[in-house]
């Protein structure tokens, strides 16, 4: 469940709702009928589509040249852990 905010409320307690934000609550931010999502970025998420595509192209070549990791079923759960 996310916690629904105004921007008014937003601006008067913005260290509350970043701190929430930071601890992975969900705030959605509502100003004049449209919602935002607030989330953290990652530094991966700030590439350019050439970027975005240029890595694409990187791993395709990888997985050409047998650059890849197999995992069995039951290894999916703990690998997923460690991202």
């Amino acid at each position: 469940m996310a916690t629904i905010i105004s921007s008014r409320e937003f601006r008067d307690r913005q260290g509350y709702y970043f701190g929430l934000i930071e601890k992975g609550e969900r705030i959605i931010l509502r100003r004049k009928g449209v919602s935002y999502k607030l989330t953290p970025l990652k530094d991966d998420s700030l590439m350019t589509e050439e970027e975005f595509y240029a890595k694409i192209d990187r791993s395709l070549q990888q997985a050409k040249e047998g650059k890849t990791t197999t995992l069995r079923k039951e290894d999916i759960a703990a690998f997923l852990e460690t991202l």
